[in-house]
């Protein structure tokens, strides 16, 4: 019975201490505020505003009863344990057993709580110099990335594809969308390399491809991002491909660049050019967004004497089909033996491995 309560202290120490760290008493304080708005009977005046309540409140609700939950479930427990009576040992052992894998996982979405980690996400591919070996290698990607997705009950749509002259893609980009998305994902954001014998070279030669991975929280409405109609120019095509939802014999796809900052986002996979332009429109103001966080953060980490070069070169992660065969993560050394299992979506423990080296290595964390 002492191992028993030791278990179960351990745990609740655990969750104690991710509940005062996610500030979960502050968001029961929140809730019964935005609760007291709920009932003025001019609440529903304005209902865009009042939904948005309603759907805050709803978040705050789910999360504060999990945490709450889990707490109450191992309390009860140790309270039991405590008692010292041995005939609840089985019982309370069968508990400590079904608690233990609940207590991990809420660990790991405590590591998600960034401010945007519960969005969906939107993902870009882009191939980089080393023509039609890297543009396979990107298609590669995206079928990793569609096949995590699936296997983890994601929705993914494609925003944009366009295709690679003799194989492959030049790029993609999905809208991803599910829980945590956005918070799992982050682990792959930046550049993909591919070491093979490539098919493509008639001498069997071995080569080295490189792919860029892009990651932008789908924020839509939740920002205030100004945007200057002067500092766009707009383009339309033909959308095409396999890319295209609904390939159109219209010019509805729209391109839109960004001429102060040279971004550019297109999207062809809506039925007509004004949705296009409106989803166009919600990713740039994300691609902004972001831009202007990793700014801040650029300039913190530099006041800080940390390298912030996210140059071509310096790949997040390798991934080698010969001589040997292994995926290793640059960042946390994190290593996996079957490529194949990771190029078919099994990505869940390279994720897993970066949010948790990113906890244990404060010095990763952006100060709020």
């Amino acid at each position: 019975m002492e191992q028993l309560v030791s278990l179960l202290t351990e745990m609740k120490q655990t969750i104690d201490g991710l509940i005062e760290r996610l500030g979960i008493s502050q968001k029961e304080d929140r809730y019964a505020q935005l609760e007291q708005q709920a009932g003025d009977p001019a609440f529903w005046d304005d209902p865009e505003a009042a939904q948005k309540i309603m759907q805050e409140m709803s978040r705050l609700k789910a999360e504060v009863e999990r945490w709450r939950g889990l707490a109450n479930r191992i309390n009860d427990a140790l309270e039991l344990a405590e008692l010292g009576d041995d005939s609840l040992r089985d019982d309370l052992a069968a508990e400590a057993q079904a608690l233990s894998p609940i207590v991990e996982r809420m660990s790991l979405q405590a590591i998600l709580s960034g401010p945007h980690d519960e969005n969906n996400a939107i993902l870009a591919i882009h191939a980089g110099a080393g023509g039609t070996d890297s543009q396979d290698w990107a298609e590669m990607l995206e079928r990793m990335y569609l096949r995590w997705a699936e296997d983890n009950g994601y929705k993914v749509d494609i925003i944009e594809r366009s295709d690679g002259e003799e194989a492959g893609i030049k790029s993609v980009t999905l809208d991803i969308r599910g829980d945590y998305a956005f918070g799992y994902l982050r682990s792959e954001r930046g550049v993909h390399r591919l070491v093979r014998l490539s098919p493509f070279d008639s001498a069997n030669r071995r080569h080295t491809s490189f792919a860029k991975v892009e990651l932008w929280p789908d924020i839509q409405d939740d920002i205030d991002v100004e945007v200057n109609e002067s500092d766009l120019r707009i383009d339309t095509y033909r959308a095409g491909g396999a890319g295209g939802q609904h390939v159109q014999k219209n010019d509805t796809a729209v391109r839109i660049t960004h001429i102060p900052t040279g971004v550019v986002v297109q999207c062809q996979n809506q039925r007509s050019q004004k949705q296009n332009r409106e989803r166009a429109m919600q990713i740039l103001k994300s691609r902004l967004y972001e831009m202007e966080l990793e700014k801040q953060e650029a300039e913190m980490a530099a006041l800080k004497g940390e390298n912030v070069d996210a140059g071509w070169g310096n790949q997040i992660r390798s991934y080698v089909l010969h001589p040997y065969q292994m995926v290793k993560d640059h960042r946390t050394d994190f290593e996996v033996g079957n490529v194949n299992a990771v190029l078919n979506g099994r990505l869940n423990d390279l994720m897993e491995a970066y949010l948790r080296h990113k906890v244990e290595n404060k010095s990763l964390i952006p100060e709020e």
